[in-house]
């Protein structure tokens, strides 16, 4: 009994399955080169093929060298499964049908509605052409851009086997692609492009879990489940029930969150480049300053997809409770992911990472270290207010002629995202970079090694957690049994030594040492408001000293004070510039 007739529309070169040892029939098709005496030769009705893979192989050589390419149009299977009728049809057939949601703003789209295409039929064990139609209703491209329709692309075994074992090793995308290019001889030379690279390697990669690793992490599941109901585990696998992402949190964690929930940090760098372990923690710093734990994630490959997937079961185990503010690095992707799932957060940069390329994108400039690395630092941290911060930059962009440096430019389009001056509102617990998140995984140091294998790490795991908690209950235990002296006989100071714990008193300390460099000038006075300029200095790492100027605001009625500063916004530590005025000195 003859199968359905169905419409497939199936493009020939599709990556839709690009494990290492998987290719699509076309891709084999194409490279079993079997030798046909038809090479060249214009496809006709009642032309005879052995195999339907002889007839795919020919008409594919034919269509590339046309300058086209092809899709499977329609197939007819019998009972058994196996093809007796096909149409093969240029791939710019049929027509192009808006989607309500894209009327306004319209995608690409190469259909034309062409008609070329050949028919073949299964007859005594050969396959037949039946139907021929060789015109098109719009151009085609030389052979020689061929490779760049789907049907044509073949990430050929070799390719893929180079691709994979480089990306296990840590060699990063592009340069594991470019090293392909090197080794063709040029792009023309590769039979793919560098997006379906990436796909290949974002597809391929699985939870590279090791021997035990599975079984690890699943006997720790199940253990942590039995010793607390608040334990958390979500598992994400592929199409082929294949482990692919894994998170966990536990009841200490949760519970922390509800406390120390309203800005977090998120990195995979550290963990992912020393040992090899895709370790994605979200971390939070405690009243003492010392990083905790708020779940943490092993993920396959850092793509947007896998960053929503990760950020909602994150979010869920939390009860929908997103965090006020997150900081990562400059990863495009967790960026997309962010909006998705986090759209109301404040999302920042970290400075750290940003600075620390400097050298490297701008150090060969002629007068890097001869004012514009200076210029540049005085800009971000010298501003009070953005539109000072915009005046530095215009300077000194114009003054050492960098107006076309893409990688400054960039950075400026998104200089909310990390410029200091433009994230002041917004209270970070002294978390400005995700050196926090560093912290928590040089945390695992005593616990993992080079070598450490995935089922190693999960043994160690809850050995290290042990240990961050008993720091976290001693520094509890300090705090209360032990009081660091005033060092000042200012009353305000001794309010902060019973409210704060040991180790962010310490930090206030810092401040009301501080007040020794300010130099406070009265401004102004409106009604209840004063207004100060105080003169702060600060010296550089190079032992420069350098004087700058705050602006604090002084409310005598509500007792409120406000520097330009913003230390206290974003820290919960009252700066030096607030202490020192003059006009609050009676209230201290």
């Amino acid at each position: 009994m003859d199968g359905p007739l169905s419409s497939t529309g199936e493009d020939m070169g599709s990556f839709e399955n690009p494990a290492s040892n998987v290719e699509t029939e076309t891709d084999d098709i194409i490279q079993q080169n079997s030798d046909n005496d038809r090479v060249g030769e214009e496809p006709k009705p009642g032309m005879k093929f052995a195999t339907e893979h002889e007839l795919m192989a020919y008409y594919m050589r034919y269509v590339k060298q046309q300058g086209f390419g092809v899709i499977t149009q329609r197939t007819k299977r019998e009972a058994n499964g196996r093809v007796k009728y096909l149409t093969i049809g240029c791939a710019r057939g049929g027509k192009y049908h808006p989607s309500h949601s894209n009327i306004s703003r319209p995608c690409p789209t190469i259909k034309t509605d062409c008609k070329a295409r050949i028919n073949a039929h299964l007859v005594e064990g050969s396959w037949v052409v039946t139907i021929v139609e060789i015109g098109h209703n719009h151009s085609t491209v030389s052979p020689q851009k061929s490779r760049f329709f789907r049907s044509h692309k073949c990430l050929d075994e070799y390719s893929q086997r180079m691709l994979d074992l480089n990306d296990r090793v840590g060699i990063r995308m592009n340069k594991n692609f470019g090293a392909l290019v090197v080794d063709a001889g040029g792009f023309e030379n590769l039979q793919f492009q560098e997006k379906d690279y990436r796909n290949f390697i974002d597809k391929a990669r699985q939870l590279r879990l090791g021997k035990g690793g599975g079984e690890a992490l699943t006997e720790y599941f199940k253990r942590m489940r039995l010793q607390n109901d608040g334990f958390v585990y979500v598992i994400d696998v592929d199409e082929e029930l294949r482990l692919r992402n894994v998170f966990w949190a536990d009841a200490r964690s949760r519970a922390a969150y509800k406390y120390f929930g309203d800005v977090i940090t998120f990195d995979t760098t550290y963990l992912t480049n020393r040992y090899g372990m895709p370790f994605a923690p979200f971390v939070r710093v405690n009243h003492h300053g010392q990083s905790i734990l708020l779940g943490a994630g092993l993920i396959s490959s850092e793509n947007t997809s896998t960053f929503v997937w990760l950020f909602w079961a994150w979010l869920e185990c939390m009860d929908a409770r997103a965090p006020k503010a997150i900081i990562t690095d400059q990863d495009r992707a967790m960026k997309s992911a962010i909006a998705v799932v986090f759209p109301h957060t404040r999302h920042r940069y970290c400075l750290w990472h940003i600075m620390r390329k400097l050298s490297e994108k701008l150090g060969s400039h002629a007068a890097f270290n001869a004012g514009l690395k200076t210029a540049i630092q005085n800009a971000l941290y010298d501003s009070q207010t953005c539109g000072e911060f915009e005046e530095k930059w215009g300077q000194f962009i114009k003054k050492y002629g960098l107006c076309e440096n893409a990688w400054l430019q960039g950075l400026y389009n998104e200089r909310s995202f990390w410029v200091p001056v433009y994230l002041k509102g917004v209270f970070w617990a002294g978390m400005s970079t995700t050196q926090r998140s560093e912290s928590m995984n040089a945390f695992f140091d005593g616990f993992v090694h080079f070598g450490t294998t995935l089922k190693e790490f999960v043994d160690q795991f809850d050995n290290a957690l042990r240990k961050k908690v008993e720091l976290e209950t001693t520094a509890n235990f300090n705090s209360s049994n032990q009081t660091i002296p005033c060092s000042s006989a200012f009353r305000i100071e001794k309010q902060f030594q019973s409210v704060y714990t040991n180790a962010k008193f310490k930090e206030v300390q810092r401040e009301v040492w501080g007040m020794i460099l300010c130099n406070c000038i009265l401004i102004s006075k409106e009604c209840c408001i004063s207004t100060y300029d105080v003169l702060d200095e600060i010296t550089t790492d190079d032992d420069h000293v350098k004087s700058i100027k705050y602006t604090v605001y002084f409310n005598n009625e509500e007792v409120d004070v406000k520097c330009t500063c913003a230390l206290f916004e974003m820290s919960g530590i009252v700066c030096r510039h607030a202490l020192n005025i003059q006009g609050g000195m009676s209230l201290w």
